[in-house]
């Protein structure tokens, strides 16, 4: 059975009433005993880009945990309401200064509790700017591929060897 009963949901968003664990269609969840109210996990999602320009793809080292210091695809967490390639181009301009158009989507991701459950990596077409570190970044700037750092995340892996292998066609 997957298990989606987070601890923390104690008591019932509707009635107040105190939660208990139980299956719910195969899936351990937290209900309510007295009104029946069943607490679904909703994930998070990220979107990230995958910028090449001029055959370098760009690149964060990201400034804070998980991964300190590790490099990464430009990303960050989708807010409801958001339109994800919006936010997409964002997070580039946030953690890089450059001005990017969000393209098809690249790869969609599972992921964990903690980060992004599910993760969207969208193609991205460099626009205007130069990299400069910024948000939760604190170094921005594009890689070829024979001078690729200390990559993070299954993601920006996955990513990179999509543009690499991409190179070899």
């Amino acid at each position: 059975m997957v298990e989606t009963a987070p601890d923390d949901v104690r008591y019932c968003i509707r009635c107040g009433g105190a939660m208990a664990t139980r299956a719910v269609h195969g899936t351990a969840r937290r209900g309510c005993p007295s009104c029946g109210h069943v607490h679904f996990t909703d994930p998070k999602v990220g979107v990230g880009v995958l910028c090449v320009h001029e055959g370098r793809v760009l690149l964060v080292r990201r400034g804070m945990d998980p991964e300190r210091g590790r490099w990464a695809l430009p990303a960050g967490f989708l807010d409801a309401g958001e339109d994800p390639r919006m936010r997409a181009a964002q997070e580039v301009l946030e953690e890089t200064g450059l001005t990017v158009a969000v393209g098809d989507v690249v790869d969609v991701f599972g992921g964990h509790p903690g980060g992004a459950t599910v993760f969207v990596l969208y193609a991205g077409a460099y626009v205007a700017g130069t990299p400069v570190a910024g948000d939760d970044a604190d170094e921005a700037r594009f890689f070829g591929p024979d001078e690729l750092p200390d990559l993070a995340f299954e993601s920006t892996l996955a990513g990179v060897r999509r543009w690499l292998d991409s190179r070899a066609e």
